[in-house]
């Protein structure tokens, strides 16, 4: 009788370990055992991560991204792309399963999604006409001369124009960086704020603008990029985080983000998401 208890209560133990054990497996998870791919989704953000011939996924964050993935033993990938604004609506609808998009950590982004350690340390520019003819080159230059500010719909720029004292009605919002060019070339605009990486791709592309040096604007607006999950996709998150601290810097790694330009200057250095997300 002792033996039966005994048993029973054995069988019962382990019926309920695996039920907290399967409890605590993520949708993303759960999907990947289902034989599933895994759903990346960025927007078109030249040379962050943007769409190539039959929608490959290009750029550095998505070379970095896939190549985590792929240390981790995932190699089932599909690419979804979006427009920028829509891609933490995107992730917390379940259209895809990270955001590969080159996305800033900030603390109004961490209470949405939770973010892995940051892979990138990067800066912002502005984009104006060649020549400044305005001679703008931070925040307080567009306050003072009342210009209009130009940026993507879901930036940080927005917030950070903002916190610098910039009224709404002097801001701009639009789609993506295409469209900032065009209101900055049309001078509908007199500076669009985008990443340095953007800036640079957009002046190349274009001889009508120039880029500003990122070091006009303040250090605060220094900033990490990291992957974004689903909050409930934590425990796969840790397994990303665990990947990354051995492929980030990696010889590996940076031959897959050296045709786009990142180098061993944009390595983000020693600060945790946590420490970002509180303080960004």
């Amino acid at each position: 009788m002792r033996r039966t208890l005994l048993k029973g209560i054995a069988a019962a133990s382990l019926i309920l370990g695996m039920g907290l054990t399967a409890a605590q497996a993520g949708p993303l998870m759960d999907r990947i055992e289902s034989g599933k791919s895994i759903r990346i989704g960025f927007a078109n953000e030249v040379p962050w991560a943007y769409p190539g011939e039959n929608n490959k996924p290009l750029g550095f964050v998505n070379a970095y991204a896939i190549g985590v993935l792929k240390k981790m033993g995932y190699d089932n990938i599909e690419p979804v792309t979006t427009e920028w604004g829509g891609l933490i609506p995107g992730l917390k609808a379940n259209r895809f399963d990270l955001i590969t998009g080159g996305m800033y950590i900030l603390k109004s982004r961490c209470e949405n999604v939770a973010f892995s350690e940051p892979m990138g340390k990067v800066s912002d520019a502005f984009i104006v006409p060649d020549g400044n003819p305005k001679d703008i080159n931070n925040y307080k230059d567009i306050k003072a001369k009342d210009a209009t500010f130009v940026t993507g719909a879901g930036y940080n720029t927005v917030e950070a124009a903002k916190k610098e004292g910039i009224d709404e009605s002097s801001i701009m919002t639009v789609p993506g960086p295409t469209e900032i060019l065009a209101a900055v070339k049309a001078g509908r605009a007199d500076a669009g704020g985008v990443t340095y990486f953007t800036a640079l791709n957009l002046a190349k592309e274009n001889s009508e603008v120039e880029v500003t040096d990122p070091s006009d604007l303040p250090e605060w607006t220094q900033n990490w990029v990291g992957i974004a999950f689903r909050d409930a996709d934590k425990d796969f998150l840790e397994k990303f985080n665990a990947a990354q601290k051995e492929y980030l810097g990696s010889p590996e790694m940076m031959k897959s983000v050296k045709e786009y330009g990142y180098t061993k200057s944009q390595l983000p250095g020693d600060r945790t998401t946590d420490w970002v997300c509180n303080n960004r």
